[in-house]
């Protein structure tokens, strides 16, 4: 295992630990609003902050960007970190969030960590030596086809000037394939394209912080990630399509009719 992927799992587990006591009583979790509809909790910082320290310990030099406490340090390496992706999903105990750590060298994603604390599930991927979901390769599913296919999703809740456009790539998505699934983590939905369990995934207006992890674990399983157009600028965007590569090829054109001329742009 790569000693920079290591150090990201004793991170991820950290604040894995932190998530998981939490759970047991959320009455007494404080929750901030940062914006509408988008929850910060006490369990976030405290588990980024262990996030942060763990990787300071082993490379005090590298840059950071994380989604409380945002960016510092300038590198050629920087760590991605959101340190609870789904908080919402965490507040109401609906089982659905996790750790993600990604690792960027040169603007490169090298290391992806995704970390399912309530199911000790752990993704990981190095650039060029595969994926994996705990000790077992992870591939992309094999379905040549969208009809019997399964499509993850996130409904936007922050950017809702695109809600139009996204409804209509829903509605057409929905009449292509066997169903649609938003359980409400992007990180954790994107692990599962890796693995196999969803065929495909997009979503906009996510950041940084929500896909580099996931979009290395997809290519490192035989996958394909673009931005809504199949460019390769989705980190720039925060809009993402993922899936095997003949899904992927026939949800392009899906969203193609719904693209606004700010969504071109972006």
């Amino acid at each position: 295992m790569h000693p920079m992927l290591n150090i990201a799992i004793k991170a991820a587990r950290r604040a894995g630990g932190i998530i998981n006591r939490a759970s047991r009583n959320l009455d007494v979790i404080a929750v901030k609003e940062k914006a509408a509809n988008d929850f910060v909790s006490d369990v976030d910082r405290e588990a980024e902050q262990a996030i942060i320290r763990t990787l300071r310990e082993a490379y005090p030099a590298h840059a950071i960007l994380a989604e409380e406490s945002g960016a510092s340090g300038t590198s050629e390496y920087q760590w991605i970190i959101d340190p609870l992706d789904g908080t919402t999903n965490f507040l109401h105990g609906f089982p659905q969030y996790a750790v993600s750590i990604a690792l960027l060298h040169k603007g490169v994603i090298n290391q992806a960590v995704i970390y399912d604390p309530g199911r000790n599930d752990l993704f990981t991927a190095t650039k060029g030596r595969g994926a994996y979901l705990n000790e077992t390769r992870l591939r992309v599913s094999k379905r040549p086809h969208l009809q019997p296919c399964l499509i993850g999703t996130g409904f936007p809740y922050r950017q809702l000037e695109h809600l139009e456009a996204y409804l209509g790539m829903m509605r057409d998505i929905i009449k292509h394939t066997a169903g649609v699934r938003r359980p409400g983590s992007a990180a954790l939905d994107l692990a599962y394209v890796a693995a196999g369990r969803l065929d495909g995934f997009w979503e906009l207006g996510l950041s940084k912080w929500d896909i580099a992890a996931g979009a290395l674990l997809i290519t490192e399983a035989g996958g394909l990630v673009g931005d809504l157009q199949g460019n390769d600028r989705y980190l720039e965007s925060g809009n993402i399509v993922a899936g095997n590569p003949k899904v992927f090829a026939q949800l392009l054109p899906l969203l193609a009719p719904h693209l606004t001329p700010a969504l071109k742009i972006a």
